[in-house]
């Protein structure tokens, strides 16, 4: 406290001025003795002037003895090396940033003709932060731009021999214009690698004649043209649905900026039978060579298609950015791939020397319903299989008690610890209902295992799993459950099929499609009739589903506490901690209410916090909760957060939503 104030009494222009404003507004209201006033105005004047120029005497002396005792220990010729130094250099205190010495290269990089005196050097050049030298660093983090030149600057903190602790900053000043800008134009002369896609060239095309087909692949070679024209970027199309775009990185932000608009223009484009066109566009960025570059579009395209389309991914060395992926999904899947995937797979269980399933944490109806269903194709082929669950954080608890009483499932539920200890070189580790390693049962037991396959429905995030044995990913499948049981037809009789598997697969698609209201298409139905026609009880799978009275009355209870943030948009926060199965129902009862098109219900649940959102309408709840960390599928999706406050998580949930409404209404003017 003593420091700051006698700071405030320190020689300096403000405080002179701040004693002369003093003394004019005494002489107005004194006006009968103005004149001695005046004559003490002056005299004060005077001695202040010669206190200032005596102060500056000293602090100026002070200075170049200590530039003399820094020198002291080199020879003659080198004495003068900081006085006449060939770079601008700038002695100031860290303290308050106050000028105390610069040399003429200093004096003239900011304009100035004369030295400056009580001056800050922040304030002659905002750009520069002296934090990297208050932390040790002898180097600036970024380059400070001043009159169009840009610099590195290097600095250092020296304390002086006389006064310990007294603590001063030298700063000097690399000219590196030439460098950066050569350095800016390598990097905006990068080539950028960008693979085009037409996602639903065959529907299209479908029943079209040459005539129109022509006309029609035509126009949409028109808008991506159109798009690209300002770029001098180098188009070819290298396949029938495929496009190879090469340009320049300075482009890209422009891209960005403009949101692909591209994807709009050709979505436009409508057929006679009112099939809309959709792009995915896939770019590789960063990439050392051209191939590289390459891989890395083609690796964002497949993302693009693994989260339904209609979008532009980007792929850098590091990570991936997505935009778009707002229209919605529409059924594309063919009975092929299905039967090429069921072959596959079979043949990987029969090489298997056992056979492991995991899916999410928090096991539900669906993944449960999709694990069962590998157990009946592991025991035809007569393998043994485990499924991998956390007794004490699972989900469909009923369920599990309901197979466990059959003789095929003894033993068969085990914990991930367990797991790890029985598997081998040749295990086979079937992850099921998610594609996030994150998001297993047990990532050490993913990374354990030589031979991993993925069945999954739910839109591929920046994180999945990579090198899969088998990826059977159907953003556009109602559940994993759906997906299983289309490959069960394929592997195994109907008569092998237990009729609680039948059960449990039917409860996953009921549960995933909230009976068959969302994400619903004619294979949904298709694999219904097949568990249907198995053995599965439709009115024993309405009691997996059903809840107990207490935790209706708490379901109902957040309900009550629900509130629109937006048209459409219902939001509920639990004060009292909630566990998932009651969090996600409450979400999709909101739905049950006219004019909701999307809820998102927060509640506590131990250490951690879990957001459900669901959506019945066009709005994607996916993208949303990707902006938390998050992820699913347009009308399912969610997220775990810890360490965060209610105020926060608010905060952060109502900024995502509003960002999305923001980039849908643009879309849609």
């Amino acid at each position: 406290m003593n420091k700051k104030l006698l700071d405030k009494f320190q020689p300096s222009i403000g405080f002179y001025l701040s004693l002369l404003l003093v003394f004019a507004i005494v002489t107005f209201f004194f006006g009968q003795y103005s004149m001695y006033l005046g004559i003490a105005e002056a005299v004060v004047v005077i001695m202040l002037a010669f206190y200032m120029r005596i102060s500056s005497k000293k602090r100026s002396l002070k200075l170049l003895k200590y530039i003399e005792s820094v020198t002291s220990s080199t020879d003659s010729a080198t004495k003068g090396t900081l006085l006449n130094f060939p770079l601008p250099v700038v002695i100031f205190s860290p303290t308050n940033n106050v000028i105390l010495w610069s040399n003429n290269r200093f004096t003239a990089l900011t304009g100035n003709k004369d030295r400056f005196f009580e001056v800050r050097v922040t304030d002659l050049i905002p750009e520069l932060s002296v934090k990297w030298l208050t932390d040790g660093k002898n180097e600036c983090p970024e380059l400070i731009t001043i009159n169009d030149r840009r610099y590195k600057v290097f600095g250092s903190l020296v304390h002086t021999a006389n006064e310990p602790g007294n603590i001063m900053a030298a700063v000097y000043w690399f000219d590196v214009t030439d460098y950066a800008d050569k350095y800016d134009e390598f990097l905006y002369s990068r080539v950028v690698c960008a693979i085009i896609m037409l996602d639903n060239y065959d529907e299209l095309i479908k029943n079209l004649s040459e005539k129109d087909k022509s006309a029609l692949l035509s126009a949409i070679d028109d808008k991506i043209n159109a798009w690209i024209a300002s770029c001098g970027g180098i188009l070819c199309k290298y396949d029938r649905d495929r496009y190879l775009f090469l340009f320049e990185e300075r482009y890209l932000a422009t891209f960005i900026e403009e949101k692909f608009s591209v994807l709009d223009a050709v979505r436009e484009t409508i057929r006679a039978g009112g099939v809309q066109a959709t792009l995915s566009i896939g770019f590789g960025r960063d990439g050392k060579t051209f191939d590289e570059s390459f891989h890395f579009a083609s690796l964002s395209i497949e993302m693009a298609l693994s989260r339904g389309g209609d979008q532009a991914v980007i792929k850098n060395k590091f990570s991936f950015e997505f935009y778009g992926g707002r229209a919605p999904e529409v059924e594309k899947r063919t009975k092929v791939k299905s039967r090429v995937m069921s072959n596959a797979f079979g043949e990987l269980v029969s090489d298997a020397s056992a056979v492991f399933i995991m899916s999410h944490k928090y096991a539900d109806l669906d993944s449960i319903g999709a694990a069962v269903g590998i157990c009946a194709i592991s025991r035809k082929r007569g393998k043994r299989a485990y499924i991998v669950v956390d007794a004490e954080s699972i989900v469909a608890e009923n369920l599990v008690t309901r197979l466990r009483q059959n003789p095929e499932y003894k033993g068969v539920f085990i914990s991930p610890q367990d797991a790890i200890l029985i598997a081998d070189s040749r295990c086979l580790l079937v992850v099921v209902d998610t594609n996030r390693p994150e998001q297993v049962e047990s990532e050490t037991l993913l990374l354990s295992c030589n031979h991993v396959a993925v069945i999954d429905h739910h839109r591929r995030a920046a994180t999945y799993i990579e090198n899969a044995t088998l990826n059977f990913h159907e953003p556009y499948a109602s559940s994993a459950s759906e997906l299983v049981a289309e490959m069960m037809q394929y592997l195994i009789d109907q008569n092998d099929v237990l009729k609680i598997e039948a059960e449990a697969l039917l409860s996953g698609i009921v549960l995933d499609t909230k009976s068959f209201a969302v994400r619903t298409g004619s294979r949904t139905f298709d694999a219904a009739a097949y568990l249907r026609r198995v053995g599965a009880d439709t009115t024993d799978v309405k009691r997996l589903l059903q809840s107990d009275f207490e935790t209706t009355m708490q379901k109902y209870a957040i309900i009550r506490g629900a509130r629109i943030y937006k048209p459409g948009i219902a939001i509920a926060f639990s004060e009292v901690p909630q566990n998932r199965v009651i969090i996600a129902q409450a979400a999709d009862e909101l739905l049950n209410i006219a004019g909701i098109q999307a809820s998102f219900v927060i509640s506590p649940d131990g250490e951690n916090i879990f957001v459900s959102a669901r959506s019945i309408g066009n709005i994607n709840v996916q993208i949303i909760m990707e902006k938390l960390g998050g992820g699913g599928n347009q009308s399912t999706a969610g997220v775990q957060l810890s360490g965060m406050s209610k105020a926060k998580i608010m905060e952060n949930l109502t900024s995502a939503i509003d960002k999305y409404l923001e980039g849908y209404t643009q879309n849609t003017q």
